[in-house]
């Protein structure tokens, strides 16, 4: 492996921990300091208005059902995700935000906005566009091996 190609793949670790560490503790800093990381992922997959199924959010989290309506039930106990039922289908249930819910989705997508901001600075839109093929070839890699 070349000197580049060792370079990229230990800033990709190093990245990789140290946005989870940041997220962390950001989060415990945080008026959301009652919810996990784990959490804080599930209520940005809900998304902000879509009203998706719980298999469609366990599938985006890579999390078996049973994993995520743990995390569901422990986001309704604490007041940041609803579960709604469709008036078409009674059977199926829906995950929304609530306020709060909504309120945290906001301050997590801040922080990532800040995040892709920084890492942009300085370049043009050319070298983002080559930058944005890299990512979508990692991502490629990544859900051929999940």
């Amino acid at each position: 492996m070349s000197a580049d190609y060792q370079q990229i793949s230990d800033s990709l670790v190093k990245i990789y921990s140290n946005i989870l560490r940041i997220e962390e503790s950001e989060l415990r800093k945080s008026q959301f300091n009652n919810l996990t990381i784990q959490e804080m992922h599930a209520i940005n997959a809900i998304s902000m208005y879509e009203h998706k199924t719980a298999s469609q959010v366990a599938k985006e989290l890579h999390l078996t059902p049973g994993t995520l309506t743990s995390t569901i039930d422990r986001l309704v106990k604490k007041g940041y995700v609803e579960r709604i039922r469709s008036k078409d289908d009674r059977r199926v249930v829906r995950l929304g935000l609530t306020k709060k819910g909504r309120v945290e989705y906001r301050a997590h997508a801040a922080f990532h906005e800040k995040l892709v901001k920084q890492f942009l600075q300085g370049f043009n839109d050319e070298e983002v566009g080559v930058i944005l093929q890299a990512l979508r070839n990692l991502e490629s890699f990544m859900d051929e091996h999940s």
